[in-house]
């Protein structure tokens, strides 16, 4: 008896994922059109990569022509608390709920290639497993497979996860049992276009990364502009608050995997202590972390310019210190944060 489509999600349920759906990947859609428009309006800021894997990026067969289709898995990775909360506490740093344990892409990618062993051996056919850094557009394909929608924040929202999914996705080259897709469920609601601290959504689906604190504090290198400085408050590794506002979250539940729930490192983190980290003390503290790929100084650069956005007085010192240091990006966050915090 051919292993079938419900017998791969019983698996992929039993291994470790919350959500399960497939999809055919051959047919035609509108992803790699709204990739082209989104490169053209240089809405990718410095991310060159999106530009060099665009014709790969353009639809599932340009990256691998054998794929027939694609097993969509989620990972809830819902947080305890409400991220927007630690906004109010000005003293410490806030970091992404993604980014508060080990790196997802490592642990995710270990039970894909679990499932897939058991896939290929049952099907004796071709897989390739992905989590995010290859060149595939993993949310339009979610929401074909119905596992949720890209909402009005470009994000993936799920009926019953909220904002809160990992995705992770196995490409076979095989006939499978399909899915529906997952219809649009934001409705005339605008909640995450009006919460974004710095009008990074232009318009409902469409994200100007330029803009975007996420983008800011993780990919952007060098120095940021006065004016997006003063709107990032004490966010210092990434910004959840298209996430987190979203009335969707109401159906999610807070995850129970160990995997992801914080370290006390990354939730609500002093910023007086983080600034005094050098750079071994930085890649012990997020050994395996996501955090750690961005480097010390463009990790002081943040914390810098939350400081200056803290109102506390009490960073004059730090700051001073850090204005005084060997790094141009880090001395000119430092340098604007002490004129800001000074002027209050």
């Amino acid at each position: 008896m051919p292993f079938s489509s419900a017998q791969i999600k019983a698996l992929a349920l039993a291994n470790g994922f919350d959500a399960v759906a497939i999809c055919d990947v051959r047919q035609p859609w509108q992803a790699g059109e709204g990739l082209r428009e989104y490169l053209e309006n240089q809405h990718h800021g410095t991310m060159e990569w999106l530009e060099t894997t665009k014709q790969r990026r353009s639809h599932p067969n340009a990256m691998w022509d054998g794929a027939i289709s694609v097993i969509m898995l989620g990972v809830n990775y819902g947080p305890q608390l409400d991220p927007l909360g630690a906004l109010q506490h000005k003293q410490n740093g806030v970091i992404s709920v993604y980014a508060q344990n080990d790196d997802y892409h490592e642990l995710i990618k270990k039970r894909l290639k679990v499932l897939a062993g058991e896939i290929h051996r049952q099907l004796k056919c071709e897989v390739k497993v992905f989590v995010d850094t290859a060149p595939l557009m993993e949310k339009p394909l979610a929401q074909r497979a119905g596992l949720g929608w890209q909402g009005k924040h470009t994000n993936l929202a799920s009926r019953e996860f909220g904002s809160w999914l990992f995705l992770g996705s196995i490409l076979v080259a095989h006939e499978l049992e399909y899915d529906a897709a997952e219809i649009d469920n934001c409705g005339t609601c605008t909640a995450c276009i009006d919460i974004c601290p710095t009008r990074a959504i232009i318009a409902p689906y469409k994200i100007d990364a330029r803009k975007c604190i996420s983008y800011l504090t993780i990919e952007h290198d060098g120095d940021i502009e006065p004016e997006l400085m003063a709107l990032m408050g004490n966010r210092i590794y990434g910004c959840d608050d298209c996430l987190a506002i979203c009335p969707w979250n109401k159906f999610a539940t807070p995850t129970t995997d160990a995997a992801f729930l914080p370290r006390a490192a990354t939730l609500a983190p002093n910023l007086s202590e983080l600034a005094k980290l050098d750079d071994m003390g930085f890649r012990e503290i997020f050994k395996k972390s996501p955090i750690k790929r961005i480097g010390i100084n463009k990790f002081l650069r943040n914390i810098a310019i939350a400081m200056g956005n803290s109102g506390e007085i009490h960073f004059e010192a730090t700051l001073t210190t850090l204005a005084n240091g060997n790094n141009p990006m880090v001395k000119n966050a430092a340098n604007w944060a002490l004129e800001k915090l000074l002027a209050e």
